[in-house]
């Protein structure tokens, strides 16, 4: 089957040199990538891809494989949230959490995992970067 994979990579590879662009290229995939139109508001966190932090002002994305219930705070734990996971349908679930521009300090977080009924035991921290001021020439 290597060999029939490779093929096909190779006739898709013709095809595109004779049409002078890829053939099976999907245009609204094109315009978000190529073109810059995708969103760039979104930090995704998960347990393969720990961010070291995320800018005021984004929406931090916790994802993780399975349904949970994610036990959040942003002002180090004097105030808490819990919030059920969404599922894309596709193995992932995932949290988002808008994060003020003018917030300070860090995102800080645990995982219930509902199907297993039991808690992370860890809790993770995502600083907050703030976006710099713009110095106006006088």
């Amino acid at each position: 089957m290597p060999l029939m994979w490779a093929h096909a990579e190779y006739v898709k590879l013709l095809r595109s040199v004779m049409d002078g662009q890829v053939f099976y290229l999907i245009p609204i995939v094109e315009e978000r990538y190529l073109n810059g139109h995708g969103r760039n508001d979104l930090e995704v966190w998960k347990a393969v891809r720990q961010v070291k932090e995320v800018m005021a002002g984004q929406v931090l994305r916790i994802q993780a494989p399975e349904s949970f219930r994610l036990h959040w705070t942003d002002d180090g734990w004097a105030t808490a949230s819990d919030t059920s996971s969404t599922s894309t349908g596709i193995g992932i679930e995932f949290v988002d959490i808008a994060i003020n521009d003018d917030q300070i300090g860090s995102v800080e977080f645990t995982f219930f995992w509902t199907d297993r009924d039991r808690w992370e035991g860890h809790n993770y921290e995502v600083p907050i970067k703030q976006k710099r001021a713009r110095v106006l020439a006088a």
